[in-house]
């Protein structure tokens, strides 16, 4: 067995996670950094601008989150699990297949959002000058939607090997370049015309287009675990199909997050562009934590996975809880700190008085139950690892009918921006005790015999205890 494939069986499992963690969080930080500085770029531009990427941002990180954390939850599960049973082979192969994946739906995505992108940000509550800014935005980074689907299922097939270093540095070494070229494109600088706030988004396509280059040079250099052809191989259902069934329920998962924030962007939306502005610069901290609780959860979810390829059930388990105990205390830290200080977030954004009123409101309501959704999103990639993704995908779901219908609900009754929140904060709450309650309950081996290893798996553990 690969010695890294036996660390994640074998090592201490807090120590593990955190190790293979502090990469991923370093660098969701810094690409954390870089949304900053593109949103405080874009504020320059005026009040419709920022609210303008207010009304893309949900959207944006939608498929951010489907590619990174849904399909590639999918592709790092499918990839951890063929190691810790022992089938290289399949593991080899899974990388070509993910290339066929990212191509097709990156492809679709494109299209898609370019076809509805109009109607969408105009059911959301865009209208006029927000608007059209929102589809300049909008056009420009979904054109590059291959890019970012290449870029996060490449990291995915790495990660899927229990390798964080990698990814982390190519994150890092892009955003050292991402940060200065965002405002050169926006504003321009000596011969280099601005392009305004298409000029964030370009430099966002060009991030990835070179991020997944750098991707498939390390993964066909042979310094890794994975050593797969040269040549194109073909597509092979039988291997995709895990694959898609895991990132198709995660990405239920994903839109649900994004759905319940871009419903409440629309009911915020009748108090005007100003509350907008408000709400979606308060709700990018919430955001933030998707990042955090990410580079938490790729290790979590390959070690679950590598351990139940090997067999290790009890492992798993021990790896979850353990993950979402960290995941759990670090965004209940930063939700309380919001609550209690929600102006040293908001005064980074500007200081229109309606913009901070209502990004206040948001803070003190919510953040108080960050905890809960760090806790169902650790669970929830726990779960990716495990291959058993249909009960989180069903706290998500109601998760966002809680959020969508009270919502709904206290604006029928007038009950004005506060009811709003109220909603959102109800739907985190049960989306954490949901998954805390359907992992406890043993769903991850039920109506299966996972505890009766195979010979391949019997082989693999026989190996590791040598």
């Amino acid at each position: 067995m690969d010695p890294r494939t036996q660390l994640l069986l074998e090592a201490p499992i807090g120590r593990t996670i955190l190790r293979l963690a502090l990469p991923n969080i370093a660098v969701m930080a810094i690409q954390a950094g870089i949304g900053l500085v593109e949103t405080y770029f874009i504020a320059k531009l005026g009040t419709d601008a920022l609210a303008g990427l207010a009304l893309v941002f949900p959207v944006q990180m939608l498929f951010v989150m489907i590619t990174a954390g849904a399909m590639g939850g999918g592709i790092l599960s499918a990839v951890s699990r063929a190691l810790g049973s022992g089938r290289a082979d399949d593991a080899n192969a899974l990388v070509w297949q993910s290339i066929w994946i990212a191509l097709v739906l990156g492809l679709v995505t494109t299209i898609v959002m370019l076809a509805a992108g109009h109607a969408l940000y105009s059911a959301m509550g865009g209208r006029g000058e927000a608007l059209a800014a929102a589809l300049v935005y909008s056009h420009v980074v979904f054109a590059g939607a291959i890019p970012l689907w290449l870029y996060n299922s490449l990291a995915a097939v790495i990660r899927g090997t229990g390798n964080m270093l990698v990814p982390a540095l190519v994150t890092a070494i892009g955003a050292a370049i991402l940060i200065p070229l965002s405002p050169l494109l926006i504003f321009g600088f000596g011969p280099v015309r601005g392009f305004g706030i298409a000029g964030g988004a370009m430099a966002v396509v060009a991030f990835y287009v070179v991020g997944s280059a750098i991707f498939a040079a390390y993964i066909w250099s042979g310094r890794g675990v994975l050593q797969p052809e040269r040549a194109p191989q073909r597509f092979r259902w039988t291997l995709s199909r895990g694959v898609l069934k895991i990132g198709a329920l995660s990405s239920i998962v994903s839109t649900t997050t994004n759905l319940a924030i871009a419903i409440a962007t629309a009911l915020v939306g009748v108090y005007g562009p100003a509350a907008v502005a408000g709400f979606g610069t308060a709700v990018r901290l919430e955001y933030l934590l998707v990042p955090l609780v990410f580079g938490l959860g790729t290790p979590v979810a390959s070690m679950v996975g590598t351990s139940i390829g090997a067999g290790q059930n009890k492992r798993a388990l021990r790896v979850a809880w353990t993950g979402a105990a960290i995941a759990g205390g670090l965004t209940g830290a930063i939700g309380a700190a919001a609550a209690f200080y929600p102006q040293v977030w908001l005064s980074l954004f500007g200081d229109d008085a309606t913009m901070n009123a209502v990004g206040s409101q948001y803070l003190r309501i919510v953040g108080p139950f960050y905890g809960f959704f760090g806790i169902g999103l650790a669970l929830y990639f726990a779960s990716q690892g495990a291959g058993r993704v249909g009960w989180a995908m069903g706290a998500s779901l109601l998760r966002v009918v809680v959020a969508a219908l009270g919502g709904l609900a206290v604006v029928r009754w007038g009950a004005g921006i506060a009811g709003i929140f109220a909603a959102l904060a109800a739907g985190l709450a049960i989306y954490g005790v949901l998954n805390i309650v359907a992992v406890a309950s043993g769903v991850w081996f039920r109506n299966n015999q996972r505890a009766a290893a195979s010979p391949l798996q019997l082989i693999a553990t026989k190996e590791c205890a040598r």
